[in-house]
């Protein structure tokens, strides 16, 4: 099976379990998205979720939280992972946002990457979700799986991105995003799985991989 046919049968296998995926972090507008985005990394969004409403209650807007101390972000967001640095880069992207865009999000990649502690992968998920502008997005689990499925050689991130840029067609590319997240999460856990039962990894991950991953998992297990 080549990768082509490999990519086609999982956008299928993703599609049947997963044809409207949600956006997992809760928001209403292009703004408190891309603050959400901004905290999830190096944190649940399960945890960004139970954040972001006492945040967005005291500023929901660029202007609104270029008013707040650096402190008083950080006081709102301390459960999350890297919380200084994260409040840091809120109250100054706020700033930028008022300052140089009029208060709004833009839309358009180059801009997002300029702002404080906006890198490409957050970029990436603002202008798909908020936009709707084909992007793909590659976080742990998307990274993790491309190689396991033997879609991307991993090494980097980035080499994982554009591998599947190659694989998929442009207008799946959003929904994709979000589909592998949820079966990265429902059915491949990083450690302890067991490929052979897995819907995807069963068929689409080497024989030497399966035997590899399968020596290290745990007897028993609440799901494959």
């Amino acid at each position: 099976m080549t990768r082509a046919e490999k990519a086609a049968r999982i956008q299928n296998i993703l599609a049947e379990l997963y044809p409207q995926p949600p956006i997992p972090l809760a928001h209403r507008d292009p703004y408190t998205l891309l603050i959400a985005v901004l905290l999830s990394a190096q944190c649940t969004d399960a945890r960004v979720n139970l954040v972001t409403p006492r945040l967005f209650a005291r500023a929901r807007t660029p202007a609104a939280m270029a008013a707040l101390s650096e402190q008083d972000i950080l006081a709102l967001i301390r459960s999350c992972g890297l919380a200084p640095a994260k409040a840091k880069a809120i109250r100054a992207l706020s700033q930028q946002l008022v300052e140089r865009h009029g208060g709004r999000v833009p839309a358009d990649f180059e801009a997002l990457e300029a702002l404080p502690g906006v890198g490409h992968k957050t970029a990436s998920v603002v202008m798909a979700q908020a936009f709707g502008e084909p992007a793909f997005p590659v976080d742990t689990h998307i990274h993790r799986l491309a190689a396991r499925w033997g879609l991307s050689s991993g090494t980097t991130v980035e080499r994982t991105e554009r591998d599947l840029k190659r694989l998929f067609p442009r207008q799946a590319w959003n929904a994709l995003h979000l589909q592998i997240i949820y079966f990265g999460r429902e059915y491949c856990p990083a450690r302890g799985h067991d490929l052979p039962r897995c819907p995807i990894c069963s068929w689409a991950a080497s024989k030497t991989r399966q035997r590899a991953e399968s020596r290290r998992a745990p007897r028993r297990r609440a799901r494959a």
